[in-house]
C-alpha cells in the first residue's frame, strides 16, 4: 500500500523504489542518527530500502524470508520493525448489539434517569431533545455563547468523513481533507475485508465513509446549527477527514503516522483518535509469551506512533484519543486475549502487565477519555485507570438502566448508503428499528444512528478543546494557535470533578454476569472519571 505523502516544505528524500519489490514491505524505526546504519541491516538481511521518513526516522523497506525481520530488528540501528499491513479497529459502539444485552446498574445516580426523557426536541436543532450528552456537558447553553470559530480546524483520524451528510457538509473542509487509505478487499488469508472497491482506483474520495464510524464522531464534535437533526459541541468550527482506517474498521500503522504528520504540517488544531493501534490491544515489548517478530512489531508501534504524536503535538496539535472499550483498568491489566487481532484468526491468550500499553490511548502527549452513560455513571464497557483516564465525557451506555435501549446511546450522524446495506432503514428510507432516527427540512433528510463508546466519549472532549481554542487561541498560521500544553490544562480546569462511586468496588451488571471495577484516586483525579467530566458551558465562559 502507498500511502498518500504529506504536502509540505522540507519532505523527505527517499531512495528510488525498486522496480521489483522482493517481498512484502515493512516500516524499520531507526535509532536517532541511525538511518545508514540501518540501511546496510536491510541489506545485510537481503532487503531492499523503498523510502526513507526523516520526519520520523523509519524506512520502508522489503525483504524476502521468513525471519527478514528478526534479522534487521537485531542491529542496534534499528528499535522497531513492522509489517506495512492492517494493524488496528476502530472502537466500534455498542449500540448495534444492544438488543442482544440485559441487565441493569445498582447505584444510578437521578442526573439522567432515563434517556427516554428526552425524546422530544426543546430548544436548539429539531432532534436537540435526544441529546442527553449535550445536555450533560452544557453543550446545548455553551452554542449560543461560543459556538466555535471558523479558523479552528479538527482534524478527525477516523474510517472517513461523509462530508455530503447535509449536517456535516456546512462545516466540511474538503480542500484540506486527505485519505491516506486504500481499500483492500481481502485479507491476506482471502478473506473478505473491505469487501468491492466502490471506485476504480480503491481509494475512496475524501468526502466519503464506507463504515459511518468517523461521520457519528465528526457530528458529535461539529455538526452545524442548520434547522436540520442535530448540533454539534462545537458547531462553528471545521472538520478535516484525515482518513487511517478502513472500510472494514481496521487501521493500518503507516497511514495512522501520515495522519498525524500531515495534521502538524496542515495546521489543524485538535485531532480526534476514536481507535487504537493493534493487532496488539496491548503492546509489549518483551513479552515471553510473543516471538521475537511480534516482540519487534509492538515496539515499533510503540516508537512509531509516539514519534507521530510528538511531530504533530510540536506543531500545535492537541491530541484526544478513546481511552478503550474493554471494561479492563489499564493500570493492572493481566489478560490480552485479543490480540493479534490481523489477520483474523490469530489471537492467543497471553499475560500481560502494566508495562504493556494500549497505543494511543496510553501513550504520552495524548489526553486520554473514558466513557458515561446517561446517569452520569462510568459506562460498563469503558475501560478505566488512575493514570490512564484523563477526562471523562458521555460515550452512551444501552445498560445503563432496566433492561437496554439504543436511547440511552449517543446519536450522531450516519451515512445513509451505509445504513441501507446494514439494513437499518426500508426501501422507502424509513428506519427499521429505534436505533436509526430520519429527520428532514423540506426536501432534505438526513439520517441519525445511536452507538455507544469511548469511541463517542473522545469527539465530545475534541469538541470542547475545539471551544478552548477558538476562545484563547491567537492568530497563527492561517488560523488560531493555542499550545496543546495549555489546551490541556484548561481542559482539566474547565472539568466538573467528579468522585468514586461509594463503595469504590463498583459491580455492574452485564450479559447476565456481574462484572466488578475498582476505581482508584481522588475526587480531583480517579480512575473513572480523571479530571472530571467536560464541561462546555464552562469552557465558553471560563475566565482566562
Amino acid at each position: 500500500m502507498v500511502a498518500m505523502a504529506a504536502c509540505s516544505p522540507g519532505a523527505s528524500q527517499a531512495p528510488p523504489r525498486a522496480a521489483t519489490p522482493r517481498g512484502p514491505e515493512y516500516l524499520v524505526f531507526y535509532t536517532q542518527g541511525g538511518q545508514q546504519q540501518a540501511q546496510q541491516a536491510v541489506e545485510s538481511a537481503g532487503g531492499t530500502t523503498l523510502a526513507n521518513d526523516a520526519k520520523l526516522g523509519y524506512l520502508t523497506a522489503t525483504g524476502g524470508g521468513g525471519r527478514f525481520a528478526e534479522n534487521v530488528g537485531a542491529d542496534g540501528s534499528v528499535v522497531g520493525v513492522s509489517p506495512d499491513r492492517s494493524i488496528g479497529f476502530a472502537e466500534a459502539g455498542a449500540a448495534r448489539a444492544a438488543t442482544r444485552r440485559t441487565g441493569g446498574a445498582k447505584g444510578r445516580t437521578a442526573a439522567f434517569p432515563d434517556a427516554r426523557s428526552f425524546t422530544k426536541s426543546g430548544s436548539g436543532e429539531p432532534l436537540a431533545g435526544r441529546q442527553w450528552d449535550m445536555r450533560m456537558i452544557g453543550a446545548d447553553r455553551a452554542n449560543a455563547k461560543v459556538p466555535g470559530s471558523r479558523q479552528v480546524l479538527v482534524g478527525v483520524i477516523d474510517t472517513g468523513v461523509d462530508g455530503k451528510h447535509p449536517d456535516i457538509a456546512p462545516n466540511f473542509n474538503r480542500e484540506l481533507s486527505r485519505n491516506f487509505v486504500t481499500d483492500k478487499p481481502k485479507d491476506e488469508d482471502g478473506e473478505t475485508l473491505d469487501g468491492p472497491c466502490e471506485v476504480s482506483s480503491c481509494k475512496d474520495p475524501v468526502d466519503e465513509d464506507d463504515d459511518g464510524h468517523g461521520t457519528h464522531v465528526a457530528s458529535t464534535i461539529a455538526a452545524p446549527i442548520n434547522g436540520i437533526g442535530i448540533a454539534g459541541v462545537a458547531p462553528g468550527v471545521q472538520i478535516v477527514n484525515i482518513r487511517a482506517g478502513q472500510d472494514s474498521g481496521f487501521f493500518f500503522l503507516k497511514p495512522s503516522l501520515d495522519a498525524l504528520t500531515y495534521a502538524g504540517d496542515i495546521g489543524v488544531d485538535v485531532v480526534n483518535m476514536s481507535y487504537y493501534v493493534d493487532p496488539w490491544l496491548f503492546n509489549c515489548t518483551n513479552n515471553k509469551a510473543d516471538s521475537r517478530k511480534q516482540q519487534l512489531e509492538q515496539a515499533a508501534i510503540i516508537t512509531g506512533m509516539q514519534r507521530a504524536l510528538d511531530y504533530a503535538r510540536q506543531r500545535g496539535v492537541t491530541l484526544i484519543s478513546a481511552l478503550g472499550n474493554g471494561s479492563t483498568d489499564l493500570g493492572h491489566p493481566k489478560v490480552d486475549k485479543e490480540s493479534p487481532g490481523y489477520p483474523v484468526g490469530e489471537k492467543k491468550e497471553r499475560k500481560v502487565d502494566n508495562s504493556c500499553v494500549n497505543v494511543p490511548a496510553e501513550s504520552s502527549g495524548v489526553i486520554s477519555v473514558a466513557g458515561l452513560g446517561p446517569s452520569g455513571r462510568k459506562a460498563i464497557y469503558s475501560d478505566y485507570g488512575v493514570e490512564q483516564a484523563d477526562v471523562s465525557a458521555p460515550g452512551g451506555d444501552a445498560l445503563d438502566g432496566k433492561g437496554a435501549k439504543a436511547t440511552r446511546s449517543i446519536l450522531g450522524a450516519a451515512p445513509e448508503h451505509v445504513l441501507r446495506a446494514a439494513g437499518r432503514i426500508d426501501a422507502k428510507g424509513e428506519p427499521k428499528g429505534a436505533d436509526v432516527v430520519k429527520d428532514c427540512k423540506g426536501d432534505t433528510c438526513a439520517y441519525y444512528q445511536y452507538l455507544d463508546g469511548t469511541s463517542m466519549a473522545a469527539p465530545h472532549a475534541t469538541g470542547v478543546a475545539a471551544i478552548l481554542i477558538s476562545r484563547f487561541g491567537k492568530p497563527g498560521k492561517g488560523g488560531l494557535e493555542l499550545a496543546p500544553a495549555t489546551v490541556e490544562d484548561l481542559l482539566y480546569k474547565t472539568a466538573t470533578p467528579k468522585a468514586c462511586p461509594t463503595p469504590r468496588q463498583y459491580v455492574y451488571k452485564a450479559y447476565g454476569q456481574d462484572v466488578t471495577q475498582v476505581c482508584e484516586g481522588d475526587q480531583a483525579d480517579n480512575g473513572f472519571f480523571g479530571h472530571g467530566v467536560v464541561d462546555a458551558w464552562k469552557a465558553a465562559t471560563v475566565e482566562p
